[in-house]
């Protein structure tokens, strides 16, 4: 048997191929911004409105879970809101 190199590559980055993709990003994303935290004042909801998704073409198409807020990378040091998120949907939870 011999596998087909150019069906798989193909596959990879199919319309429904992507709507899968896309549909788990949007859960982690979703998950992301229930469970981030709330700063106080007129920063509250900042952060977690901040959280979007965009997908990528590389070898495959991939789905991307970006935190946009200029305090992101301080936030998700302290907290690691995002990776908890992905660790989450990957155990199916």
């Amino acid at each position: 048997m011999e596998f087909q190199n150019g069906y798989f590559d193909a596959l990879l980055r199919s319309g429904p191929v992507r709507e899968v993709v896309d549909n788990a990003t949007e859960q982690v994303a979703a998950r992301a911004r229930a469970t981030a935290p709330q700063e106080s004042g007129k920063r509250r909801g900042e952060y977690a409105r901040g959280i979007v998704t965009s997908g990528k073409l590389q070898d495959r198409y991939v789905g991307l879970v970006h935190a946009t807020n200029p305090r992101s990378m301080a936030i998700e040091s302290t907290t690691g809101n995002l990776a908890r998120a992905v660790r989450e949907a990957r155990r199916g939870r």
